[in-house]
């Protein structure tokens, strides 16, 4: 558990710093020239990018995670991840190097998606295939933590390097820092997590007109309520069940999309602090036992390929498009309300999902049912 959770937590870091810095930054280093809303609309594609990876990842970590083992796969995506982001941190604007910046800013946000897709495979079966059933979705919901502890990470580390120094230096090199501290970390839900996270700190400082800080600190206050509701949402799912959890968050996140940019709106930071929490909360009654039940989905000898592929699928078609299209709607119709019908869509979607899937709790993954190598059938362990 211990292992996944700080693997998950770097992995994810690296990924949602890149987020982060896209809807804040990137939008004047790698794209100057065009309209705010324009170029924050180019950096969101840029960051769509990695998603489009995280599939092949899924692919071909989940493939050699099935034959060779899951912890290998693990240590290698963090590797692969590490490379990017410190790359990332490297890399010369669009001042200095003209196109060859956001075309290599491309390329290595591609390496991001393609080790996070096969990270998340191998975090969650190290832990899901030790023990027993009982108490599978708490162990499990572990690795899931790591998703906001990431964020926190990200977001805090920005947060930190915004407040102490100026905008000018800022831009100019303090925003590279915290790619760079990468090397030091490695030496449908989807919808509503990236609208929650990353386009909210457009919203709150392009349409709210606030400042950056306020947004990155009701990200922080939100994330850190987050990585305490996921375990304890995880552990709850192991008495009631994996679907009524996952029910409950669809529909709530579904309903909360309205009230969410109604509260922006208001400017009071304790508001905007609320919506987010709220968010991230109905979010984690998803997140927490989905580790667990993606898991008990799949039998062993696919376990890996499946779960990651059809996570990493979902992630492309869903999280990669959020915030850009949040970005086109807000700009189409002026008003966060088909925003919220896009997110209430979404959560139709998983409703639906969830409503025409089985109940997977206290399956006992050891003894599953697989082929071995003669083609009889035989116990999977």
């Amino acid at each position: 558990m211990a292992s996944s959770l700080i693997g998950t937590t770097i992995e994810w870091y690296d990924f949602f710093l890149y987020g982060s810095a896209a809807a804040l930054l990137f939008n004047k280093l790698f794209f100057p020239g065009f309209d705010p809303l324009v170029g924050t609309l180019l950096a969101f594609a840029t960051y769509a990018v990695g998603f489009a990876a995280r599939p092949l990842g899924g692919l071909v970590f989940g493939h050699f995670g099935d034959k060779v083992g899951r912890k290998k796969m693990l240590v290698l995506s963090l590797l692969i991840m590490g490379t990017g982001t410190f790359a990332i941190g490297l890399l010369p604007t669009y001042s200095a190097v003209g196109i060859t910046a956001p075309i290599l800013l491309v390329i290595f946000r591609l390496l991001q998606g393609f080790a996070v897709g096969g990270e998340w495979g191998g975090a969650i079966l190290i832990v899901a295939e030790h023990g027993g059933a009982k108490r599978r979705g708490f162990w499990s919901s572990w690795p899931q933590a790591g998703v906001p502890a990431g964020n926190l990470l990200a977001v805090g580390v920005l947060f930190l390097f915004a407040a102490t120094l100026d905008d000018a230096a800022f831009e100019a090199w303090g925003w590279r820092v915290p790619f760079l501290l990468s090397a030091v970390l490695v030496l449908a839900e989807n919808v509503s997590y990236y609208l929650f996270t990353v386009f909210v700190l457009t919203y709150v400082t392009r349409e709210v007109g606030l400042t950056r800080d306020t947004a990155l600190n009701a990200v922080l206050i939100a994330s850190a309520v987050q990585l305490v509701a996921i375990p304890l949402l995880g552990a709850l799912s192991d008495r009631i069940g994996r679907r009524p959890l996952y029910l409950a968050g669809a529909i709530g996140v579904g309903l909360w999309g309205f009230a969410f940019f109604a509260l922006i709106d208001t400017r009071s930071f304790v508001a905007i602090a609320l919506a987010v929490t709220a968010g991230l909360v109905l979010h984690a009654m998803m997140y927490g036992p989905q580790a667990a039940y993606f898991a008990e989905l799949f039998g062993t000898t696919v376990r890996y390929s499946g779960a990651s592929i059809g996570y990493q699928l979902a992630s492309v078609f869903a999280g990669s498009l959020a915030p850009i299209i949040a970005v086109a709607l807000l700009a189409r119709y002026g008003s966060s309300t088909p925003i919220s019908i896009y997110l209430a869509g979404s959560a139709v979607i998983t409703i639906i999902a969830v409503l025409l899937s089985r109940e997977t709790r206290q399956r006992e993954l050891s003894a599953d049912v697989g082929v071995d190598r003669d083609g009889v059938r035989g116990t999977g362990t």
